[in-house]
């Protein structure tokens, strides 16, 4: 009779089941590899999940729509306003000032007169909407021409080319400089007096052609008269500007309805020899 070891372990015969009893340590490499693919892509699908929801959650400059912003402003007001207020992009869209702080980003630039609405949406998204302030005059000083609006509010020159600034009537004789920055009133009440006539006089504008309006000194009276020039040269003394008028001297309005007249004389030829509006004609 044969003897066999009774203590060495017992192999099964060689059967589909004898070959997984000697493959399965690799088998168990196997599964566990596969496990771990499984699970690191389930975490990389929820991780990714994560990062979508922060870039959703995040307000980038590029997902900030400005409206309202007129042809006359050329440079880019987003880009100007967003850095000047020093904003650390990306904004949470949570962030409990964060329309406050925008519209006071765009509320400090020169251009921007109100800031009418600030609307922010999910995805992260913004818009803004602006009224922005309009040219009315070109006020010479020494070196060129600086903008102004009906407010006398100094504009960025940036913005205007040669051909741009001289669509505007041109201020001349103001002896001051800017008491501030762009974006800050001229601080001069020439200028004032400068702006408001020509706004007054705007029906007439394109009429007259008016280029030009001249301060120039007034003998023993204070304060100032105005000149008006015309496309042609065509020159009308006009006197004091409107509500600055003194005794003696018309009304801004019979001096108004008086340049009309004058204006169309002048273009249908005739020769207009009395232009001083100061005085009443005979």
């Amino acid at each position: 009779m044969s003897k066999h070891d009774t203590n060495s372990p017992i192999e099964p015969s060689g059967s589909i089941v004898g070959l997984v009893w000697r493959w399965r340590s690799i088998l168990g490499t196997g599964v566990i590899l596969a496990a771990a693919i499984v699970g690191g892509r389930l975490a990389w699908e929820q991780q990714g999940k994560q990062v979508s929801r922060d870039a959703d959650s995040l307000l980038t400059s590029e997902r900030i729509t400005v409206e309202g912003i007129p042809d006359w402003v050329t440079t880019d007001l987003k880009w100007q306003a967003l850095r000047n207020a020093s904003l650390d992009m990306p904004l949470p869209l949570d962030a409990p000032d964060l329309e406050r702080r925008l519209a006071r980003a765009f509320d400090m630039h020169p251009w921007v007169k109100h800031v009418n609405r600030v609307e922010t949406s999910h995805p992260a998204a913004a818009v803004v909407t602006l009224t922005c302030r309009e040219p009315i005059a070109m006020v010479r000083v020494q070196g060129g021409l600086l903008p102004v609006d009906r407010d006398t509010i100094l504009l960025p020159s940036d913005d205007f080319t040669p051909d741009s600034a001289s669509q505007y009537t041109v201020i001349d004789g103001v002896l001051t400089s800017p008491r501030g920055p762009v974006g800050s009133p001229w601080g001069d009440v020439a200028v004032e007096e400068a702006v408001g006539l020509i706004e007054t006089l705007s029906p007439e504008t394109a009429k007259f052609g008016l280029v030009e309006c001249r301060r120039i000194s007034r003998d023993s009276i204070e304060g100032n008269w105005w000149e008006l020039v015309g496309s042609d040269e065509f020159i009308v003394l006009f006197g004091s500007a409107p509500g600055k008028s003194v005794s003696g001297e018309p009304s801004a309005a019979k001096k108004i309805i008086r340049l009309g007249e004058l204006v169309n004389r002048h273009a249908s030829g005739d020769v207009v020899e009395n232009t001083d509006l100061t005085k009443s004609p005979k």
